[in-house]
């Protein structure tokens, strides 16, 4: 067995500092791993990730720097391993990150192997702290400037890289709100979580990384042909490049030129979420919009509230999303804790008195008196301050037309919500994805690229939502697809228990999952490395395994010996009976030319 030293990095790339000792030991025989195996091992007081991979043993921080995820219920393949819950991804020689949603990257350890012995040494600062931060560079200059729009996820990621990838001149973050870059997806999730418990960075890392943040503070015009943004406080930068990642406007219901009641919230800030809090305690509350946002507020709000009904235009929630039996498995969720569903019907007008609405009429016909009302009805691209220009390309929704390298034109980048780009698992179609890690990855993308690194966004969007404690995953992007089919129980909806398989003919487009970690993680990789089971194979492992697990690890690589023991073909018997009958029709060909 060949053994691999890891760990070997700049010093300054860790968030603690160095110790002079280091922690030695035993930590595995070499017959404890097969190979594709990764096992949590104990190391002085702390816990490594033993993987062993092509022979050879790798250790890494066990944990997601996300929300903490245990790596060793993830998914590895070709020297990464991705996170069970949320997928983000990290290079096992390295640790750094190959995809997101961390914003950190994990440690390596130095390993070595001694007859039988598996070896792993390691800094003890850095196993307690189980967290690297990488090498950033000064600013050496102030002619060159970076204008970085927005303070999402996007704009966060993009002013990192710039600084990790050397450039020297100034890195502007310009800040609508009042707070640093935050986890914004928590908002829907946990309404009264105050700013500073999920900001990605604090203040004090900013400054020491010589990126400053502009709070409070928006571009008013991007005069992109002049290369001049004028801000909301009235001074004015003149910059070289500019990265817009401003996100999204949720979207108002407001009719006539009427001002929007005071009893009509949306939610897309820290102060947003606060006021649906506060405010919906003891109220019957309506929310407007049967999707993501919708839902998580209403899973939020239920306990606290008089009463809640969500009015939603498809049959089902999530439906143009999840599909059909997705969403009435969702919708039976809510409907048990006591959620009202008003579906296939839309809000035509308030009824207001004293500033606020009182009731809503329906298309139906129908009358809803209520207390609150809360829009979930999606997003617009924040893209008004750009200024028109003919380099400058705009879709009808006002979003930004970009490259496969976020470049919308010389010197000017988008990344996140704002971003229509083209998408490689959809033959290159463009698309604008509201999600995540998508926004990071591109930020990043953008960043690299300005540098000279031309790295495309073939990264497979991700997303999650939590509703009553339950997890939901989705890996791809499938809006259009032309069926849906399961890897569940009899009474797997009932269980909220499956697999949900979204697909094209024979290409799976995206895998949706409820309590079966880590296969979304898996369905990842393997869309990520063109290796994803075609429909036929998978839906041939469900008929005679019962389960998807073992086709889709078999591509990963594993030699799974798991339940279900007729994987082998589903994969290999298609392709050779495929080849059966090319060379067969070779063969009559030839025959036909004597």
């Amino acid at each position: 067995v060949s053994t691999q030293s890891t760990g070997s990095r700049v010093l300054s790339h860790y968030s603690c500092p160095l110790s002079m000792d280091k922690i030695e030991a035993v930590v595995a025989k070499v017959s404890d791993l097969k190979d594709g195996e990764m096992q949590e091992r104990t190391l002085g007081e702390g816990k490594v990730l033993l993987i062993k991979e092509g022979g050879n043993f790798y250790a890494v921080g066990h944990k997601c720097l996300h929300y903490g995820a245990p790596l060793k219920g993830g998914a590895l393949m070709n020297g990464t391993v991705r996170c069970p819950w949320h997928s983000a991804c990290f290079n096992i020689k390295t640790g750094d990150i190959e995809d997101f949603p961390s914003m950190d990257c994990i440690p390596t350890y130095q390993v070595r192997v001694e007859g039988e012995n598996v070896i792993v040494s390691a800094d003890p600062n850095i196993l307690r702290e189980s967290k690297v931060t990488k090498f950033m560079h000064k600013k050496q200059n102030d002619e060159e400037i970076a204008l970085v729009i927005g303070g999402g996820p996007a704009g966060a990621t993009a002013s990192e890289v710039l600084r990790q990838e050397g450039f020297k001149g100034r890195v502007i973050l310009v800040c609508k709100e009042k707070w640093p870059p935050y986890d914004r997806p928590k908002l829907g999730k946990a309404m009264t979580i105050e700013p500073e418990k999920i900001l990605l960075r604090d203040h004090q890392f900013y400054e020491a990384h010589d990126i400053e943040i502009l709070l409070e503070t928006e571009v008013t015009l991007l005069d992109h042909d002049s290369k001049l943004a004028t801000l909301s406080n009235g001074s004015s930068i003149r910059y070289t490049v500019a990265f817009v990642c401003t996100g999204g406007v949720a979207n108002d219901l407001v009719f006539g030129n009427r001002v929007r009641p005071l009893n009509v919230l949306t939610l897309r800030t820290v102060k947003d979420a606060h006021q649906i809090a506060n405010n919906t305690k003891g109220e019957d509350v309506l929310i407007i919009g049967s999707s993501f946002i919708g839902m998580e507020v209403a899973s939020c709000i239920v306990d606290k509230a008089k009463s809640v009904t969500v009015l939603g235009m498809e049959r089902v929630p999530f439906e143009r999303v999840l599909g059909y039996d997705v969403g009435f498995a969702m919708q039976k969720l809510h409907e048990s804790k006591n959620v009202r569903f008003i579906m296939e019907d839309i809000c035509t007008d308030f009824k207001e008195q004293d500033g606020k609405v009182v009731s809503v009429l329906l298309k139906s016909g129908k009358e809803l008196k209520c207390g609150v009302v809360i829009i979930g009805a999606g997003i617009r691209p924040s893209t008004s301050f750009i200024k028109d220009s003919d380099i400058i390309k705009k879709l009808r929704d006002q979003s930004l037309i970009t490259d496969k390298y976020m470049n919308v034109a010389p010197g000017l980048y988008a990344a996140g919500d704002v971003a229509s780009f083209p998408l490689p698992l959809l033959d290159n179609k463009i698309v604008r994805i509201e999600h995540y890690a998508m926004a990071q990855a591109q930020g990043r993308i953008a960043a690299l690229h300005f540098l000279g690194h031309n790295i495309p966004c073939n990264n497979i969007p991700t997303f999650w939502t939590v509703q009553y404690g339950k997890s939901l995953r989705y890996c791809g992007y499938a809006i259009d697809y032309d069926q849906v089919f399961f890897d569940k129980e009899q009474d797997g909806f009932q269980k909220m228990q499956f697999v949900a398989y979204y697909a094209k003919g024979e290409k799976i487009l995206a895998v949706c999952s409820l309590n079966r970690d880590p296969v979304v993680a898996i369905a990842t990789q393997l869309m990520n490395a063109g290796k994803m089971p075609t429909t036929s194979q998978i839906k041939a492992a469900i008929s005679t395994d019962g389960i998807s697990n073992n086709v889709l690890k078999v591509a990963l690589g594993y030699k799974t010996t798991e339940p279900g023991r007729h994987y082998f073909k589903h994969l290999f018997i298609p392709g050779t009976i495929a080849l059966v009958v090319v060379i067969s029709l070779f063969l009559l060909k030839k025959r036909s030319n004597r």
